[in-house]
């Protein structure tokens, strides 16, 4: 899976097959043609059009107003920027929330105009409908239960998931559920990781963890926060995600290189103008 070439998208079959193999693989967020072609060029093999993007991009409190217009444009973006990555388009709140039918709509949107591998939708027991609907019409679907987002007014912030009996048999019902539905993956988010070991095993689809512990088959990280682009409130960087690189620090950097040349009179020089 990771670090693999060639011009043949990765599919379902082999994520399935590495999940029999017990291999595990890196997912990172895209959303735009450039920094995809880069992820993809590294050889990450399933890129997540987050609807994420609300927070990191489109400067949003939440994902809860992104469109699904928006996710098209970016999804479609980041398909003409990759080769080989899969691409996994979100469906935003309000898109699949009316049911089965709403769900097709939705994701067909994102398969024909974006171009798509598959789609994401949140949700265990209460979006299985949506689920059976969307494989049963030969859309892949990636679930997403534990911590969902799209629910932060209900949680009332970002707790982990699965702390007691009564929170974690609900969750194992979840996972559950979406893999009987059809899901070809589902992403643990914010979950203990004792919890989400034990999910791991008792599923034959792969489980892809975001704060969820090493026992995942796959992890996944925000790519802005992956390399430093973040600017934490108060400077609280949430623990389970790790910096790899400093990359606001070196964007700022340039910037302001830039910005005085300018000032200084140093850019554009005699070798940047033209006679």
């Amino acid at each position: 899976m990771y670090g693999g070439k060639g011009n043949r998208r990765v599919t379902v079959r082999d994520i399935a097959a590495a999940k029999r193999r017990g291999e595990k693989w890196p997912m990172l967020t895209a959303y735009d043609a450039m920094t995809a072609s880069v992820f993809d060029e590294a050889g990450i093999p399933v890129l997540l059009v987050g609807d994420s993007a609300g927070n990191c991009h489109l400067g949003y409190d939440s994902t809860v107003p992104v469109t699904l217009d928006q996710m098209v444009m970016m999804s479609a973006a980041v398909v003409r920027g990759t080769r080989r990555t899969m691409v996994v388009g979100d469906l935003p709140f309000g898109s699949y929330q009316e049911g089965a039918v709403q769900a097709l709509r939705s994701a067909t949107r994102l398969m024909k105009e974006a171009g798509v591998g598959a789609v994401k939708l949140e949700g265990g027991e209460r979006s299985a409908d949506q689920i059976d609907l969307l494989v049963r019409s030969g859309i892949p679907v990636m679930a997403h239960v534990g911590l969902t987002p799209q629910s932060v007014n209900a949680y009332g912030g970002h707790p982990v998931q699965g702390r007691g009996e009564e929170a974690a048999q609900q969750l194992l019902r979840d996972a559950k559920a979406v893999q009987d539905a059809g899901a070809f993956a589902v992403v643990l988010e914010l979950v203990t990781a004792e919890l989400a070991a034990e999910t791991t095993r008792g599923l034959h689809i792969p489980t892809v963890g975001i704060g969820a512990g090493a026992e995942c088959d796959a992890q996944v990280l925000v790519w802005t926060d992956m390399a430093g682009m973040t600017d934490w409130p108060g400077g609280r960087m949430p623990r389970f995600i790790k910096e790899y690189a400093k990359l606001r620090e070196v964007l700022g950097g340039a910037a302001k290189a830039f910005a005085e040349d300018v000032v200084d009179g140093a850019y554009p020089a005699p070798e940047h103008s033209f006679s």
